[in-house]
């Protein structure tokens, strides 16, 4: 008795998936690429370029008849700092590197899970362990990415403002989290239940 069986793919599979992997592998090359390109943006410390975000702050827009001034609601915007402290830049390079291994580490983990199935394994222990890891790293990458982002923000805000400025905005969304640790755990439940019902099947032939 083995502990994976075998399946064979129709053509369409095969090609679903073959595009399916050149996709993630391009999406991987374009994570790290831009992560790259913004840590040598930031890496001179001169103008650097800061996402933030505010707690509804109003301020004047050249919106109105003539460009007349308007008071909006401020919910984020790109605050250019003449330069950061150190610690600012190394939260954004930290953050950089964490976003592009986040999105490389799932890839890779789908690309090994899309091998196994054109190979014709589809349950089998490793690839639940593929799957329960592609969603565990991109839950806490996607986690960690906008704290460091904040971290960073609030960096700019002191520096601009000489910390005059309290902005500590902490933007954190708990429903997709809920929802992707459901997709997650319900995801590795199919691959653990339906590695079982395989194993079972075959003890039966």
């Amino acid at each position: 008795m083995t502990d994976t069986a075998v399946t064979r793919q129709s053509r369409g599979d095969t090609v679903a998936i073959w595009i399916f992997m050149v996709a993630g592998a391009i999406i991987a090359a374009a994570s790290i690429r831009g992560a790259v390109a913004r840590i040598i943006e930031v890496l001179p410390n001169r103008d650097v370029r800061v996402y933030a975000e505010f707690a509804g702050d109003l301020v004047d827009a050249p919106i109105g008849p003539g460009g007349t001034a308007l008071p909006v609601e401020l919910d984020s915007a790109y605050l250019t700092v003449p330069s950061l402290p150190p610690i600012g830049i190394a939260v954004i390079v930290l953050q950089q590197l964490i976003a592009a291994a986040t999105v490389v580490a799932v890839v890779v983990c789908l690309l090994l899970l899309s091998r196994g199935i054109l190979r014709g394994t589809v349950f089998s222990r490793r690839n639940t362990a593929l799957a329960a890891t592609a969603g565990i790293v991109g839950l806490l990458g996607s986690a960690a990415v906008p704290f460091f982002g904040n971290m960073a923000a609030n960096t700019a805000f002191a520096r601009i403002s000489d910390r005059e400025f309290d902005n500590v905005v902490i933007s954190m969304e708990p429903f997709p989290y809920i929802l992707g640790c459901f997709i997650v755990a319900l995801l590795g439940t199919v691959f653990v239940v339906g590695d079982r019902l395989q194993r079972e099947t075959e003890g039966l032939v």
